[in-house]
């Protein structure tokens, strides 16, 4: 994959998202390359979390599934990246990114970026461990991106197999324009392949991203929870063939298809309904502008209910891009409290 022709097209770790339904899911409607798991959360009494072990034990992509780790503690980390390397991935990934304060007041995820001479001996420590790949994912600082010149020459430093970095500090979450230009700079800087991330939501858009930063491939979250088809999209784009463009029915579907993917056995309705909520924050920005789609499904307390608003708002036949309506306030307010 690294040493092929066309971009490498990724699933991003998304916690509480990207587990073996998910997964399942998305790869029926048009497969990424590689799957990235949930992270592992790492300290010192930490075990590796079933549930996140099943997206590898269990993987019914196809594809390769790179393993996840978040934590700041070098000997716990050693220990799990030692213990994940007899399950069947490709690589161990160290979260250098996670935006959420609940992670980044431990020091751990997007935090450690404060430290880059701690990520330094976090690195080394971890590419001796590792004899699969070792990649890392990354912002581009902390509160500011002075630190990113400072970082690049370690990610070089330790011979890393793949970074991506996600195009905005942690203290910016999601609400700023993605700043590509440093992604850019990564691709010129580190001799490994850079991933791209934040933001592309349509085929157009990743084209323009790939061409403007020169990364060797994508990863792209969010714009595959409210369009399933994206990576399909993406390839067909770039050999030039028609894409695919769901309908409204194509998008309920997805929705029933997804709604029966993820329900745990013996869950009750209400707690299936609110559920699925997380994901339909982000399909609701591509359904339509006014923002009553989000408002009334926010409000459902039944599965009746839940699919009644779908029914009204997708059971047609016209052409839905699923490209967000905005990308400002609402999107914003959707992502606070996500780990993506």
């Amino acid at each position: 994959m690294l040493d092929g022709k066309e971009p490498i097209l990724a699933l991003a770790p998304m916690q509480d998202v990207t587990d073996l339904p998910f997964m399942k899911v998305i790869s029926s409607y048009g497969s990424a390359d590689v799957y990235y798991t949930e992270y592992f959360r790492v300290h010192g009494s930490s075990n590796l979390e079933k549930w996140i072990l099943e997206s590898i034990t269990k993987n019914p992509t196809g594809q390769p599934v790179i393993a996840q780790m978040i934590g700041n503690d070098i000997p716990s980390l050693v220990r799990s990246a030692k213990e994940l390397q007899q399950y069947p991935i490709v690589a161990v990934d160290l979260n250098l990114g996670c935006p959420a304060p609940i992670v980044y007041r431990k020091c751990a995820g997007g935090g450690l970026l404060r430290e880059p001479k701690r990520v330094d001996s976090i690195l080394g420590a971890l590419r001796d461990a590792i004899s699969v790949k070792f990649t890392v994912k990354t912002r581009i600082g902390f509160d500011s991106t002075g630190v990113f010149d400072e970082l690049l020459p370690i990610f070089a430093k330790h011979s890393i197999d793949l970074l991506t970095v996600h195009g905005r500090t942690v203290q910016e979450m999601y609400r700023s324009e993605v700043h590509y230009d440093f992604i850019a700079r990564a691709a010129q800087a580190v001799s490994c392949p850079v991933l791209a991330n934040g933001n592309v939501y349509s085929a157009k858009k990743a084209e323009e991203v790939l061409q403007f930063t020169g990364a060797r491939g994508l990863m792209i979250g969010r714009g595959v929870i409210r369009n399933p088809w994206l990576f399909h999209q993406i390839r067909h784009h770039r050999r030039g063939e028609p894409i695919f463009i769901p309908k409204g029915h194509d998008v309920l579907q997805y929705i029933r298809t997804l709604y029966d993917a993820v329900r745990p056995p013996d869950i009750r309705e209400l707690a299936q309904v609110q559920k699925m909520k997380k994901y339909l924050n982000y399909v609701g920005l591509g359904v339509e502008p006014t923002g009553q789609f989000l408002h009334q499904i926010r409000r459902a307390t039944s599965e009746v209910e839940f699919f009644k608003i779908c029914e009204d708002y997708l059971n047609h036949d016209r052409l839905m891009p699923l490209e967000p309506f905005s990308l400002g306030l609402k999107e914003t307010d959707v992502m606070a409290g996500e780990h993506l």
